[in-house]
């Protein structure tokens, strides 16, 4: 039997609320209490190939490894700023996910520990990820290092916040963050002018760019509550060195170094979503082609007929839980639901066939031959929760 999209998305709110949030995640495996004190654990090719078993293995270790299920600030913002659309569905009149007296609490105990979780130390609000994190022999960053994409999804979560809260507090500090990306960030600048900003301030992952997009978002989010021209400016540059990348076909690889030239799905959502953003709230057009150029591509490429959201453009596994989220999401930001709720509707009736449980989440991964069924809070549940929270509000919305 066919479930509706409200009837999956109540059974994942019960299901995060009852996990308090918390979870493992695709890159924890280096949060176990036993490889933590490996004579092994500083040497980087040990590292990588934990974070890699952790997660491409089908089998889950954690609780062989003792790995805790923790909170995640970017999954804290993806499901607080679920609840924010639910709570623009209630005040509609539709109380099936809570009336908005209750959303209203969970909205604000969310930004509260939002706002505890921000990193220390830097020019501006900013958040990092809950594990150490080994990349080749690109980087390394400690647990909690802050990043541009975490940064962008939990101030764009207390910006939504502040919409509904009204808290002065929520909104400046995702007003502060705009500190982190312009002070604290590394950049690479071309004679004209435009940059890209690093993932983080440690330098290794320096020139990826949805990343550099992301960043720009944020800009666009604080220009538009404060009018600062400058905000707008820095947002520019950005946007204009994103939009120079976009390669003929309308695709943007992942980045500049050539371990990162592979073109996925939701990474290109995120790029033209933040660019949608920057148009909307910066009122400046310019990028409009690229914009429509870069989603044709994103909905021909990576969308099969049957429904199947593939990973890359042009292969199918592993078919990754991200692709179908940030689809929904994607299509909501530039109001083309409507135009593509064939598609839309089709890629929700695959993954709730192929990667949705009983229980109420969702599986990590689809590959040819097997399954990931491992629940993940940020990577899956999170980011589905907010993917499908817009295509309900969509639909209270029609």
């Amino acid at each position: 039997m066919k479930l509706s999209t409200d009837e999956v998305l109540k059974n994942l709110l019960n299901y995060i609320e009852n996990e308090n949030y918390k979870g493992w995640d695709p890159y924890d495996l280096l949060n176990s209490n036993f490889l933590k004190h490996s004579p092994f654990y500083s040497l980087s090719f040990f590292r990588l190939l934990f974070i890699q078993l952790g997660k491409r293995s089908p089998l889950n270790f954690r609780r062989f490894l003792n790995v805790p299920k923790e909170y995640n600030s970017k999954g804290l913002a993806l499901i607080l700023v679920g609840y924010t659309n639910l709570y623009r569905i209630s005040i509609k009149g539709n109380t099936r996910f809570g009336n908005p007296e209750t959303l209203k609490k969970k909205i604000e105990y969310l930004s509260d520990l939002l706002m505890k979780r921000s990193c220390a130390g830097y020019s501006g609000a900013c958040w990092g990820y809950n594990f150490p994190w080994q990349a080749r022999n690109l980087f390394y960053f400690p647990k909690e290092t802050p990043t541009v994409v975490a940064t962008s999804f939990c101030s764009e979560a207390l910006f939504k916040s502040y919409e509904i809260t009204k808290n002065q507090l929520y909104l400046d500090t995702a007003l502060s963050s705009a500190n982190f990306i312009l002070k604290d960030l590394n950049k690479k600048i071309k004679k004209n002018g435009d940059k890209i900003i690093s993932y983080s301030p440690i330098p290794g992952n320096d020139e990826v760019f949805n990343a550099s997009a992301l960043g720009a978002k944020v800009l666009s989010y604080c220009y538009k509550y404060t009018e600062n021209i400058e905000f707008q400016k820095e947002a520019k540059k950005i946007i204009s060195y994103v939009a120079s990348e976009q390669e003929d076909d309308g695709s943007w690889a992942y980045g500049k170094n050539k371990v990162q030239n592979w073109k996925d799905s939701f990474h290109t959502g995120y790029i033209i979503e933040s660019m949608n953003v920057y148009q909307k709230f910066c009122n400046d057009f310019s990028y409009k082609k690229v914009i429509e150029k870069g989603f044709d591509f994103y909905i021909n490429n990576f969308f099969m007929k049957d429904g199947t959201p593939k990973y890359y453009d042009k292969k199918i596994y592993p078919v990754d839980i991200h692709c179908p989220a940030q689809l929904w999401n994607t299509l909501y930001e530039l109001r083309l639901l409507e135009n593509h709720k064939i598609i839309a509707d089709k890629v929700y009736n695959w993954t709730v066939e192929n990667l949705y449980n009983k229980d109420g989440y969702f599986y990590y991964q689809k590959n040819r031959f097997f399954r990931s069924k491992i629940s993940y809070m940020r990577w899956s549940n999170a980011f589905v929760f907010k993917g499908l929270s817009c295509f309900e509000l969509y639909k209270n919305e029609i």
